[in-house]
């Protein structure tokens, strides 16, 4: 029993017994029956073979029930184990094709009756959409068989096991098999039936697949149909009847392409359907119908003749609740949420998502890189050895694996390119998998970033490079070598089109640089945009020890083998809310570009097929972010790739106040994924009168003192800040330190140390290292004017002889209270910083500061290399709503360029702080947070910061900035904060009541 059970689930063929071929997912009108629900369902620690439970007459009172489609280990009491995610590694040992003996297994029964009316069915087939990972199939007691391919539709035939009146479904669900092999997505494990289960009646002359290829030019469209049907089901028709068409085949041998006049092409951004029908006498198949040529001519991607630019994302399935259980109200608002965040293209890693998905994206409008079930990543671990992609005996599971993928969704408009997987290594079944897609589908590319050489695909793919490699991919230089390439197989890679599958981790706070790759893909045309990693984080709700409901990851459920919070790298937080970084992605790749020139604006239309007369140009004129003019400009529609002049309105200038133009191109009319006046564009241009900045007042009579005075409004003690506008207030204090994003924890290849070769060092990891985390000070001077006082500290970092020399003059100026600090580093700093500001504290007192207005950059927050969002103008914000919620608590909230700030509490200004230029122009950013940097870089979770009785305000004269170093490259040199001598000069005034 045992060698059959080890031979069983370490089998890596990809089925057994009554599995049918794979076809496309169709919508039929011919009889089917839903099994999802509920069914009974046990758990066993181990797997098993034996097969009592699948007898009719088995009593499974004593189980429990579980819903179908769901996880077992989502249930929410824990009681059939606990989620766990990997990314890389497996959790288990790597022994292929073996698991270990240790497997969770899971049994699931159901009655099911057929209903009235079932009609006489030459076949009936019982359906499985998705099933992770090996599982088996009775009804009725009898033995129907096994499939793997945890993402993948399996159907069996079971018209000899189904009988009238009761019937009896089981099937039994192994957690790890060979098949978990060749499924080490960067996902959460999870095990069950989490797809539908449908049973389906095959009428006698039913039609068994339908394909209907289609192709577009200049108006005319294409329909190359392939029809799977017996004999019998002859005659065929196929109608399109907004186009007048109706084509009847009386046999098999007549179905042919046919030409269509009149036809709207198909398209990303106009996804044009047309309702189709092919019918017998038995059964009547419906399709959507969208008209588009892909081809690659040279190194360009095209659909329809023009080139396209993908501005796509990376998407799991996840919900924070049912996992990856598909709920289309959920998925059609997600891909809405996409289409107004600029996003057109979805690469479904790393397997083919719920087919109801892709009804969707060729309804919405997205190019989707289709991609199969397939990673093997943790044999990078053992340096690839024992791969199963060049290994014949795995050779039957991979071209299951594409032809299931490929047959299921190759009616679909929507997907124009076809990817073998992910990160699986190469191999002669990579290879053997490619060969099959190009005899099956002859126009549809096929894609796969492992192939570096490019053997075997038609896309060249990389993910992560860095912004100088991905230009060099971008030039014909044939002197540089690209990665793992010799100079022909460079040549032969720089001959195709070319795709960042995945770029720019979206992972907490960050990335940055989306606009340099941005820059590219508009410089150099072999460059076709590519995929941000992730769209989403995947967040599992769970409750905290004092109730609190956090999203957890990585570790949270005492996963033994785990990879932390690095399943937390979306765009998108688990609860759906959009992260700073995707507004910044939504600027970045605006399909609309403005080019001011004096008294005119250049409007560049960048989209692929789309002209702009879907749009609207509006405008506004603010002075000190208060607007005082509005309107709308008068746009000729600007065709696809062309650009078009326009007068700009005749704007007042104010003399006092910083004058600007905003130009907003927004959604004319409603359409199913935003309402009119949705924003797709936002530019701006400054035309204020520059005004002088007050000189810093020149004095000479210091004096010792003991720094207690008060100067205006202000008190001081020992030179230290105590009271402002009568409440309580410290500071300043100079502060190096942000609770290192998860961009800085990642490992790095070249950050300055003291041996000038530190590699795999985080720069958190150097900041620690430096103490920047635990700064003390040590007061040298304090000194007295009749109006001023001046403070000289020393700030050290503990253990360290470097420090940082920081002078604190308090001065009334022109009847308002002014700070200046200046920040002077010793030498021998040898790493970047994380930022060069200054912390204040409010208690709260009787009244907790809880908001703050400002005039500078926002709403979102900004850092050097992620400004594009962000724009100038007059924001408020609660202090809750300036930080983001990120999964694992880090650096979150600065906003740039501060122009004016006010404190609030409730409806009372705390204090008012106008934050002056330095003598290089530059103005400083703000943070206010109820926890300081310290405080929140010592939390895993949100629930773990501490409760807080004051609140932290940080003016930082300058931030370093994001990168994307958590899985790609760091900070860009011009954005890295290098210690520097900076100043700070603020003018202070006290509250009053909110109008």
């Amino acid at each position: 029993m045992l060698s059959e059970l080890s031979a069983y689930v370490s089998d890596p063929a990809p089925g057994r017994g009554a599995l049918r071929p794979a076809r496309s997912w169709l919508h039929s009108d011919a009889a089917s029956l839903s099994l999802n629900g509920p069914w009974r369902f046990r758990l066993s620690p181990t797997a098993s073979v034996a097969a009592d439970f699948a007898a009719d007459d088995f009593t499974d009172d004593g189980w429990d029930t579980l819903a179908v489609p769901s996880h077992w280990v989502l249930r929410g009491d824990g009681a059939y184990g606990r989620p766990i995610y990997t990314n890389i590694q497996y959790p288990f040992p790597i022994d292929p094709p073996h698991v270990p003996d240790e497997n969770p297994t899971g049994d699931y029964r159901r009655h099911f009756a057929l209903p009235d009316g079932w009609p006489e069915a030459e076949r009936v087939v019982l359906r499985f959409d998705g099933v992770e990972s090996l599982f088996k199939v009775w009804v009725n007691g009898a033995e129907i068989g096994s499939a793997s391919g945890s993402r993948l539709g399996h159907e069996f035939d079971v018209t000899g096991a189904v009988r009238p009146g009761d019937n009896v479904v089981a099937v039994r669900v192994h957690q790890w098999s060979a098949a978990s092999y060749v499924e080490d997505q960067d996902q959460w494990w999870l095990p069950g039936i989490f797809r539908d289960v449908t049973l389906l009646a095959r009428p006698a002359e039913g039609i068994e697949d339908v394909w209907l290829r289609t192709g577009y030019a200049a108006g005319h469209g294409r329909i190359d149909p392939e029809v799977t049907a017996d004999a019998a089901a002859f005659p065929v028709t196929l109608r399109v009847p907004e186009l007048g068409v109706e084509r009847v085949w009386a046999t098999a041998a007549d179905v042919a392409p046919l030409d269509v006049a009149g036809v709207e092409p198909w398209s990303a951004e106009r996804p044009r359907l047309y309702e189709a029908t092919v019918s017998s006498a038995a059964e009547s198949i419906a399709l959507r119908v969208g008209f588009r040529t892909v081809e690659i001519r040279g190194d360009q991607f095209l659909v329809n003749g023009r080139r396209v630019v993908f501005h796509g994302v990376n998407r799991h399935e996840a919900h924070p609740e049912r996992g990856r259980v598909f709920d289309e109200q959920h998925a059609r608002e997600d891909l809405a949420r996409m289409k107004r965040f600029n996003v057109n293209a979805i690469r479904t890693s790393h397997y083919p998502p719920h087919p109801r998905l892709l009804d969707l994206a060729d309804e919405l409008g997205f190019w989707v890189v289709l991609e199969c079930d397939l990673e093997t990543h943790g044999f990078d671990q053992v340096d690839w050895v024992g791969n199963p992609s060049d290994d014949p005996a795995w050779r039957a599971a991979y071209l299951d694996r594409i032809q299931r993928t490929v047959e299921r969704d190759k009616n679909h408009p929507s997907v124009v390119i076809w990817s073998l997987g992910n990160e699986a290594g190469t191999g002669s079944n990579l290879a053997a998998m490619s060969a099959w897609v190009h005899a099956r589908d002859a126009e549809r590319p096929v894609h796969y970033e492992g192939d570096h050489t490019g053997e075997y695909t038609d896309v060249y793919s990389r993910m992560y490079p860095t912004v100088p490699e991905t230009e060099r991919i971008g030039t014909d230089d044939a002197s540089v070598k690209l990665l793992n390439c010799t100079p022909a197989q460079s040549a032969r890679q720089r001959g195709k089109p070319f795709l960042l599958c995945e770029y720019a981790h979206a992972m907490g706070n960050g990335p940055g640089a989306f606009d340099q790759y941005e820059a590219l893909v508009h410089q150099y045309p072999r460059l076709h945009g590519g995929f941000v990693w992730e769209w989403r984080d995947h967040g599992i709700l769970a409750t905290a020890p004092d109730g609190t409901p956090y999203y957890a990851y990585g570790g949270d459920f005492g996963e033994v083998v785990h990879d932390g919070n690095f399943v937390m790298d979306g765009m998108l937080l688990s609860d759906d809310v959009p992260t700073p970084s995707l507004h910044e992605y939504k600027a970045v790749v605006q399909p609309v570009r403005f080019a001011f020139d004096g008294e005119k604006v250049a409007i560049t239309n960048l989209r692929h097929s789309a002209d702009t007369s879907d749009l609207r140009f509006r405008w506004r004129v603010e002075h000190d972010g208060v607007p005082v003019d509005s309107g709308e400009l008068d746009v000729p529609a600007v065709s696809a790739g062309e650009s078009g002049w326009v007068a700009l309105p005749r704007g007042t200038v104010a003399p006092d106040a910083e004058t600007w133009l905003t130009i907003d191109a927004v959604l004319a009319a409603d359409t199913n994924w935003a309402a009119k006046g949705h924003v797709i564009a936002t530019t701006q241009c400054d035309h204020s009168v520059r005004r002088p900045v007050p000189r810093v007042r020149p004095r000479t009579d210091w004096r010792p003192g003991d720094g207690t005075l008060a100067l205006g409004f202000a008190e001081f003690a020992g030179g230290s800040l105590t009271r402002l506008a009568g409440r309580a207030m410290t500071g300043p204090r100079l502060e190096l330190f942000r609770a290192p994003t998860d961009n800085d924890e990642g490992p790095g290849d070249g950050v300055e140390d003291s041996d000038d070769s530190v590699t795999g060092v985080s720069a958190a990891d150097l900041w620690r290292r430096h103490g920047l985390d635990r700064l003390t000070a040590r007061r040298v001077t304090v000194e007295h004017a009749t109006d001023a006082l001046r403070t000289i500290d020393k700030v050290s970092a503990a253990q360290s002889a470097l420090s940082v020399t920081v002078e604190t003059v308090w001065s009334v100026e022109d009847g308002e209270l002014e700070l200046r600090v200046e920040i002077e580093p010793s030498s021998g700093w040898r790493t970047v910083w994380p930022r060069i500001g200054v912390r204040f504290g409010l208690p709260d007192g009787t009244a907790p500061v809880d908001g703050a207005e400002w005039f500078g950059l926002g709403p979102y927050e900004s850092y050097p290399d992620s400004l594009r969002a962000a724009r100038t103008g007059r924001f408020a914000a609660t202090v809750g709503d300036l930080s983001a919620d990120y999964a694992r608590p880090q650096e979150t909230g600065h906003r740039s360029q501060l122009r004016h700030l006010t404190l609030t509490s409730g409806a009372e200004q705390v204090v008012r702080i106008t934050a002056l230029p330095d003598t290089q122009g530059r103005r400083p950013g703000f943070t206010l947070s109820r926890h300081t940097p310290q405080q929140v870089a010592v939390a895993r979770h949100p629930f773990e910061l501490p409760g807080s009785t004051t609140s932290h305000l940080i003016i930082d004269a300058a931030q370093h900035g994001l990168g994307s170093r958590a899985c790609g490259p760091d900070v860009w040199p011009e954005f890295a904060l290098r210690p520097e001598a900076r100043t700070i000069r603020l003018r202070i005034t006290g509250g009053q009541a909110v109008t």
